[in-house]
């Protein structure tokens, strides 16, 4: 018998996969249990049908991360810090302060995680800054810290 396996079922298969099993432990064990459920037309086109729509969402988010990608090439953000001695900072600008800064100034919107900052900056100067906006997909963007 053909089913569709609703959850991870221990060596059977993953959720979502079609197996084929004995009539037995598909009305015994996977029914019952809401394990799995007959692979019919209506069911197989429902899997269909979610795999597209998911397929899809990941293409708009590709979209959108190369958009905002070019966008980020061309962005520098400006932040103004107060300065102590030996041209160091009070505080540190740290990864919500620049992106904070690049939304009020640029109107882009990105996640402070996505902004890849190895330690907080202590001093002043011109920085860039790797942007990791989806798996394969990264910006980069300058950020100068003025007194």
């Amino acid at each position: 018998m053909k089913v569709v396996l609703l959850a991870d079922v221990k060596s059977q298969g993953k959720k979502g996969q079609v197996i084929n099993v004995s009539d037995g432990y598909a009305n015994n064990f996977l029914f019952p249990k809401k394990l799995a459920v007959p692979a019919d037309n209506q069911v197989l086109t429902e899997m269909k049908g979610k795999e597209e729509a998911r397929l899809h969402n990941i293409e708009l988010e590709k979209k959108a991360a190369k958009d905002i990608a070019e966008k980020l090439k061309n962005a520098t953000v400006k932040i103004k810090a107060q300065g102590g001695t030996d041209g160091r900072t009070y505080g540190s600008v740290t990864a919500k302060d620049v992106a904070e800064a690049l939304e009020a100034q640029h109107k882009i919107k990105v996640d402070r995680r996505k902004i890849s900052l190895n330690e907080p900056i202590r001093t002043f100067g011109t920085y860039i800054l790797d942007v990791k906006l989806y798996a394969d997909i990264s910006g980069k963007i300058t950020v100068t810290v003025t007194e």
